[in-house]
């Protein structure tokens, strides 16, 4: 379970998330979701105990994230926005390596690693070195990276950016997978079809604080519209007028 407390921080003088808070239950998908400059980064770089809040806590599994960063670190799996992958080191080195930093031997790594390339499919590009990789072909070995320790939480930001539809359609089935086997996934997306396909719940944000959270569903009761999309847009606009 990740949860956020009350969570602000600032930059200067700009206030990037105030009071900020909410929770992601085990075994569901939450869509985070806000226009660009809301927080969406901020606040997910805090639960990942990549950035330290000014005020409020970040909790993973219970763990307090600035009390103990590290145990709550182990918790989580994260994709970020940019793959950051060695380019000097092939797919599969990259995987492994990443599972040794997590506390893996080496054999359960390779182990782990031959799992991974071959549930995401990516065996034609695994010992080739990550330097010239396409986005899609970073994605997918970021992912796996993430999926290394077989985290209870995953942190996704715009899992399917850049990736084609057989892609999509493969990552949309690994992590209902993992919704299935009792995961918790976070994830930030501009992509409404994505959301209202894979999202249980989800939490919208703007300006730093959150202005919903619901159902899918709830959401479209609450704003008296047909889809997401209409729905978010609504949602931020009155945000954005009071």
């Amino acid at each position: 379970m990740i949860e956020a407390r009350q969570l602000c921080k600032r930059y200067g003088t700009v206030t990037a998330v105030r009071d900020l808070s909410f929770s992601a239950a085990d075994g569901r998908i939450t869509g985070l979701l806000g226009p660009n400059g809301a927080g969406k980064s901020t606040t997910l770089r805090m639960l990942q105990t990549l950035l330290r809040p000014d005020s409020g806590e970040a909790f993973i599994d219970g763990i307090a994230a600035g009390t103990d960063p590290l145990a709550a670190r182990a918790r989580i799996g994260v994709l970020p926005h940019s793959a950051g992958l060695y380019g000097s080191l092939s797919a599969r080195e990259n995987i492994v390596y990443f599972g040794q930093l997590s506390g893996l031997s080496r054999l359960q790594a390779r182990a782990r690693a031959a799992q991974l390339i071959a549930l995401l499919e990516i065996e034609e590009f695994a010992d080739r070195r990550a330097k010239g990789f396409s986005q899609g072909q970073k994605l997918k070995t970021a992912l796996a990276r993430a999926l290394v320790n077989e985290p209870r939480n995953l942190m996704l930001d715009e899992p399917t950016n850049g990736l084609d539809v057989p892609s999509v359609r493969k990552l949309r089935a690994v992590l209902q997978q993992l919704r299935h086997d009792g995961h918790c996934i976070l994830f930030s997306s501009h992509v409404m079809h994505e959301v209202a396909a894979l999202c249980d719940d989800i939490v919208v944000i703007h300006q730093g604080c959150v202005v919903a959270c619901g159902s899918p569903e709830q959401l479209l009761a609450r704003t008296g519209t047909v889809d997401l999309e209409q729905a978010f847009v609504q949602l931020t606009e009155q945000a954005g007028a009071l």
